[in-house]
């Protein structure tokens, strides 16, 4: 931990986390970061699984994907909370 902050598992050549519970994390805007981290392990592996299925399955975020990987992860994210909630 640096200055009292959480890392991330992750990629160090890119800095990208390479865990998917820490990739998914990543993705999401900080509040909902500091809500799913602060469920059981359990839950965010979960979450992460359907947040890679969500990333895998669908052809427009394909395409965004190609535009903008982060974009295409935030909005995966999204939608995958967006599901759970609704």
């Amino acid at each position: 931990m640096l200055g009292g902050k959480p890392t991330l598992p992750g990629d160090k050549e890119h800095g990208m986390p390479t865990d998917p519970v820490a990739r998914f994390l990543a993705a999401l805007d900080p509040e909902h970061r500091q809500a799913v981290g602060a469920r059981p392990g359990e839950e965010q592996r979960q979450l992460a699984a359907a947040w890679e299925r969500e990333l895998e399955a669908d052809d427009e975020l394909d395409t965004l994907d190609e535009l903008s990987p982060r974009a295409a992860e935030a909005e995966a994210a999204r939608r995958v909370l967006d599901r759970e909630t609704g």
